[in-house]
């Protein structure tokens, strides 16, 4: 359908014509027939534009074609002389015995207003004919209609009239490109009066007295011979109009050739038989013009030969796709391969997932890559089986399977997973395999989305540790918003959604604000306010959390520098992600904020915080200390949960420790809560470190910690997260009265 309805277009807007061109070009080059020997051109030397024979000399010379008794006589000249030349009172005298034959200045024009028609006061009752062609890109002829009209009256076109066939206006020829311009008998002027060439022989004959027209701009395009004297088409046209073999079928024909044979072959079944019949059609849309040609019927080839090309094409990219696009580096189909796949009804996509498959392929020849996923893809076909067993990267495997109950595919699943309790042997390399499940039960989805969605569970059940993941239909309601969430980050920070809250801290011994921690927030005009939690975490998923991290920077650089006057020594804390702490590119790039901001970098915190683990921990400690030098002090935020540990605090070059909200929440009704407060305490006094208690709620912990010797306290007791105004009037009511007083 696609190659018909292209080859359609192409011949509509006639783009197929460089390669109608080029056809017809090698068709007419290895078959020549020689020109009718009833036709004699007669040719007087000629420059680019005017004849070089005397007007005395070219009335002779039509005295001397008539002596010899030709059957008809056509003056092809320039009628540039007077009505009182020698020439034009010779034509008189011959009256309808002799044919003028007019040509238009642009080849192919056949309006009246084209046709110059010579005066009758020159020419008499001498007979007219036109020669012009429809010609294609390249000025080469095409064909000619049998007559044109001018003046109310119908002229023929020479070739039919050499022919003797039927004016007709309506009718069209094309010539026959065969006849071998080389082969058409010529006889020059100087000959034919000098008496060099026999008499009689132009007795009986069509003679043409034509110029010799050897310029390039005097000549016309003749397939199969390159530039000739237009008079040799003329007589091509002749010689086709007379065998009644100049019939213009269209490109409907091939297109049909084409069309009717690629249906009839695609119904064979057998793959042999299949190429073999397509070798025949493509042999067929090649040689069915030349054959339909012979018998005088003629059909551009281009409209086969494009559909040809375009179903060749399409079916080649079809093989490729299978083979390629499909087929993973294994030899097993891929994931594009299943997306592709019909799914029957009632049947779930199940991916499962190597743990570690990774780590195993980079030990082990490029040349065993294939074996491994052979052997993983085995035991899955013996566990669940199915024998299609599709192959995806990172260690996926996927396949489709009918639907049971959920408990019964847990059971399923467990089972496939003692398959792979014995380890993998692969070329001598021995591995211990684990595998987790995704499951996709979403029917109406389509298979790419259904796909996308079991791998996304099977992902999760690894990370997660669990056998077997379910990606349930609601989770797709929020797909397109956590899929376009780093975007819609970037637009929150420029126009204002995504701000920063700040929370004042209050240091204990001077009973006072001494500064403030920095906390992002974002307020979706669709969605609300969303957890700092529910991006933040995406944003280090993806490593898009440097932009955010440094327009925080930014930020809370423009705040601390405004409360500085209000405050002296106002301290102002910023998170870093530990993604973003062992990065390289981390300290250039908060030097150059340091270095465009002016700041004083002793006036800044910054907190570690554990959202992701460190991955690079020597980079970490070198990139903090580096921070450090240059008078940032340093806080390990969330002290005593995730990745905080003692050994963390020996890592790290730290300034301050922030005690979890988790411990300070429970100090006053918890023992060991309070044992471990009043520690870390002490510990963090020992290490010359000053210590910051997160979740004051209450007037009651607010006192507790004084006594437990804390400095600095951090909780919605003494302030709630604020906008940057807000804060200020806070701060500045704080200072009038004392908390807890």
């Amino acid at each position: 359908m696609i190659a018909t309805l292209v080859a359609c277009l192409f011949g509509l807007l006639k783009l197929g014509q460089p390669i109608d061109h080029a056809y017809w070009n090698a068709r007419f080059r290895l078959e020549r027939i020689e020109a009718p020997q009833s036709i004699i051109l007669v040719t007087t030397p000629r420059g680019s534009r005017y004849t070089e024979l005397s007007d005395v000399a070219q009335a002779n010379l039509i005295e001397q074609v008539v002596a010899q008794a030709p059957k008809a006589i056509y003056f092809d000249q320039p009628i540039n002389f007077g009505a009182e030349s020698e020439t034009a009172k010779e034509i008189r005298a011959l009256g309808s015995k002799i044919t003028v034959v007019t040509r238009p200045a642009s080849v192919e024009r056949f309006d009246p207003e084209a046709v110059q028609i010579p005066d009758r006061s020159v020419i008499g009752d001498a007979r007219v004919a036109y020669s012009g062609w429809f010609v294609n890109f390249l000025s080469y002829a095409q064909g000619s209609p049998n007559a044109v009209k001018a003046g109310g009256k119908v002229y023929p076109s020479l070739a039919v009239d050499l022919a003797g066939g039927e004016a007709s206006p309506s009718a069209y020829f094309i010539p026959n490109f065969a006849v071998d311009p080389e082969s058409i008998r010529i006889v020059s002027a100087r000959q034919l009066s000098s008496g060099e060439i026999a008499t009689g022989l132009l007795t009986g004959r069509s003679v043409i007295i034509s110029a010799d027209r050897t310029a390039a701009d005097s000549q016309i395009g003749y397939f199969g011979h390159g530039r000739v004297n237009p008079v040799a088409m003329d007589i091509a046209g002749a010689v086709s109009v007379s065998a009644a073999r100049s019939n213009n079928i269209g490109d409907l024909p091939m297109l049909f050739v084409f069309v009717l044979g690629a249906l009839a072959i695609s119904r064979i079944g057998h793959t042999h038989f299949r190429r073999s019949a397509y070798a025949v059609l493509a042999i067929g849309v090649f040689a069915a013009p030349a054959v339909l040609q012979s018998f005088g019927f003629y059909s551009p080839p281009s409209t086969g030969v494009i559909a040809l090309s375009i179903f060749g094409a399409l079916t080649l990219w079809s093989k490729w796709r299978r083979r390629v696009l499909q087929t993973s580096a294994s030899g097993l189909p891929n994931f594009v391969a299943l997306s592709d796949a019909k799914l029957p009804p009632n049947h779930d996509i199940v991916v499962a997932v190597i743990g570690r498959y990774e780590e195993f392929l980079a030990t082990l020849p490029a040349s065993l890559h294939a074996e491994c996923a052979a052997q993983v893809a085995r035991r899955f076909a013996v566990g669940s089986g199915i024998q299609q067993i599709y192959h995806g990267e990172n260690g996926h495997f996927a396949w489709f399977e009918y639907s049971c109950p959920l408990d019964q595919q847990t059971e399923h699943f467990e089972g496939m997973r003692a398959l792979f309790a014995a380890p993998l042997l692969v070329g001598g390399h021995m591995f211990d395999t684990n595998v987790h499940f995704g499951l996709d039960r979403n029917y109406h989805l389509d298979a790419v989305t259904r796909l996308n969605t079991a791998l996304a569970s099977a992902n999760e059940a690894l990370k997660a540790g669990r056998t077997i993941e379910q990606f349930e239909a609601s989770r797709l309601a929020d797909a397109p918003w956590e899929l376009s969430l780093l975007a819609r980050i970037d637009e929150g920070m420029k126009n204002g959604d995504i701000w920063l809250a700040y929370q004042p801290q209050w240091d204990y011994r001077g009973a006072r604000v001494c500064g403030a921690e920095a906390l992002v927030r974002w307020n979706d005009p669709v969605r609300g306010p969303i957890r700092p939690d529910a991006f933040i975490v995406q944003a280090e998923k993806a490593g898009r959390i440097d932009a955010l991290t440094y327009w925080v920077f930014e930020e809370a650089i423009t705040a601390a520098q405004a409360m500085s006057g209000i405050l002296p020594g106002f301290q102002m804390s910023i998170n870093l992600s530990a993604q973003l702490v062992d990065k390289p590119s981390l300290l250039s790039s908060i030097s150059e904020i340091v270095r465009r901001r002016g700041i004083d970098c002793r006036e800044f915190t910054i907190e570690v915080t554990e959202t992701a683990a460190v991955y690079n921990r020597p980079a970490a400690v070198q990139n903090l200390q580096q921070l450090r030098a240059m008078g940032f002090r340093l806080a390990i935020d969330d002290f005593g949960t995730g990745e905080s540990s003692l050994l963390y605090l020996a890592e790290l070059p730290s300034d301050e420790l922030k005690i979890d909200q988790h411990f300070v929440s429970r100090i006053l009704t918890g023992e060991r809560e309070r044992e471990i407060v009043k520690s870390t305490i002490s510990l963090a006094h020992a290490l010359k470190q000053s210590i910051v208690a997160e979740g004051i709620e209450d007037q009651a912990t607010f006192e507790l910690l004084s006594r437990m010797g804390c400095d600095t306290g951090q909780g919605f007791f003494i302030g709630r997260p604020e906008g940057f105004e807000q804060f200020r009037q806070s701060c500045l009511a704080m200072q009038l009265s004392k908390v807890g007083s």
